[in-house]
């Protein structure tokens, strides 16, 4: 009896699709088949093909037929047959037209910053690959068969009670599984709790004057409009909240100037909210990362019912993972997971998975522990060599996070920003940041992302910096 598809594509491991249309000899129209595959590119140099006899009963040929054709396609340089390696695609095999697209003087390619110190990613050289895989491999041995099917729109619980203890014992927030929304990040937040008319929260919301272009975009297109809040020293100025429905902060590193939010401001920002039935938003993007002194608590443990508290781990671990949580009041938890919806593009399971297991066997604090260890020597590089060779160019803001603000001589700025390219240095502007309708004055500086090249590379780095900085 004839050998069904079904069972030879099991051995196989791999469908191969060949066009064999024509009205010749098998053996004639598969080797045709085959060449036109490997020229159209559709079998790539290095491809395997499947055993003979498993493709001659897919193909409905005799098992020699499909070896004649291989035999021969081999001689002629179009497949490798080697024992114990099965038969491949030549790798010198070029798809049709492959010379012809190329130029005979192809234009030079534009040739990107030799130094990135762009902000707001940490170095991905230091993944824990070796831990995560020990994470993902527990995971999926331990995970229960209901895993992998529909899911819970507010998450794996096995995640959410991780978080529960994890964020209450290093950042100081109260709350408990049910009221923890599993997302993709901070980005993915923003559009859960202001989705269009039928969003959880609406505007006017209160921005601090300096923060991501990005999320302004993110708002504006959900129709909301923000009201930037000064900054000083201290913080945001949130004695200037008015009639605000919300405010978003960054109290424990503000992203980008780096000043944490005075203790007097926390609690008046929380009064506020009190009194104007309001609610703060607390993106603790980089909580963590405290180096002169212990991490300060999250502002959501003055006042749970208060305060939406926004983590991922975009920045202790990576932005490729697109984890991150909402630990939300009760009262928006059924509107959040209402939009979020039941066939949302949610996290993966199986890193929601990984990730609780990484945190519960210690491994998380452990890198966490580490990565501040060696951002607060970069850090530490940084303050040294601007003090060698540009004693004028003050860093400010806090030791803490994964980037420093370098505020420069007034009308510098630009300039500044021009050498880096030349330097072959990707960096930011201040300006960058600033609000459109900000009305505070704005200082020269750059934003300096110590913690994106790898080890290797960050001496170079800095001496590009410095060679791009202006004269005393």
């Amino acid at each position: 009896m004839a050998e069904s598809w079904v069972n030879s594509a099991e051995r196989i491991g791999a469908d191969l699709h060949l066009e064999m249309a024509g009205a010749g000899p098998r053996r004639a129209e598969l080797i045709r088949a085959l060449r036109e595959a490997v020229r159209s590119g559709r079998l790539a140099p290095g491809t395997r093909l499947p055993p003979y006899r498993s493709l001659a009963a897919d193909l409905g040929v005799a098992r020699n037929t499909v070896a004649d054709a291989y035999a021969e396609l081999v001689a002629e340089g179009w497949l490798t047959a080697r024992q114990g390696s099965g038969t491949r695609v030549a790798e010198r095999a070029e798809p049709l037209g492959a010379r012809a697209r190329v130029p005979k003087k192809a234009p030079p390619r534009a040739r990107g910053p030799r130094h990135d110190l762009r902000q707001g990613t940490p170095d991905a050289s230091s993944f824990p690959r070796a831990a995560w895989l020990a994470s993902y491999r527990r995971a999926l041995q331990q995970a229960p068969n209901e895993a992998f099917g529909p899911g819970d729109p507010a998450g794996r619980i096995e995640l959410r009670r991780a978080l529960t203890e994890y964020l209450a014992r290093a950042r100081g927030v109260r709350t408990e599984p049910e009221r923890i929304v599993v997302c993709s990040g901070f980005a993915h937040a923003l559009r859960l709790l202001f989705a269009g008319t039928g969003g959880v929260l609406r505007g006017p919301l209160a921005v601090e004057s300096y923060g991501l272009g990005f999320h302004r975009e993110l708002l504006a297109a959900a129709s909301v409009r923000t009201v930037p809040l000064p900054l000083d020293g201290d913080g945001a100025l949130v004695g200037e909240l008015g009639r605000e429905r919300a405010v978003l902060l960054t109290p424990a590193h503000q992203f980008p100037t780096g000043g944490p939010l005075h203790p007097s401001r926390r609690a008046a920002a929380v009064d506020w909210a009190r009194a104007r039935g309001g609610v703060i938003l607390e993106d603790d993007y980089d909580g963590e990362f405290r180096y002169d002194r212990k991490p300060v608590g999250a502002v959501q443990g003055l006042d749970p019912e208060r305060v939406i508290h926004i983590g991922s781990v975009s920045k202790s671990l990576s932005p490729a993972l697109r984890l991150g949580w909402m630990v939300l009041p009760e009262r928006y938890v059924d509107g959040v997971l209402a939009v979020k919806g039941e066939r949302e593009a949610w996290a993966s399971v199986l890193d929601q998975l990984t990730l609780a297991d990484f945190i519960v066997s210690g491994s998380y604090d452990r890198h966490v522990r580490r990565m501040r260890q060696r951002y607060r020597v970069r850090r530490d590089r940084l303050v040294a060599a601007l003090a060698t060779h540009a004693p004028h160019v003050e860093v400010t803001g806090i030791a803490a996070g994964l980037h420093a603000v370098l505020r420069l001589p007034p009308g510098t700025e630009q300039s500044v920003v021009k050498a880096a390219v030349w330097q072959g240095v990707a960096l930011d502007g201040l300006a960058e940041f600033r609000h459109p309708a900000a009305t505070m004055s704005a200082p020269d500086g750059i934003v300096v992302g110590y913690a994106t090249p790898a080890e290797h590379a960050y001496g170079a780095a800095l001496d590009a910096l410095c060679g791009a900085l202006p004269p005393r």
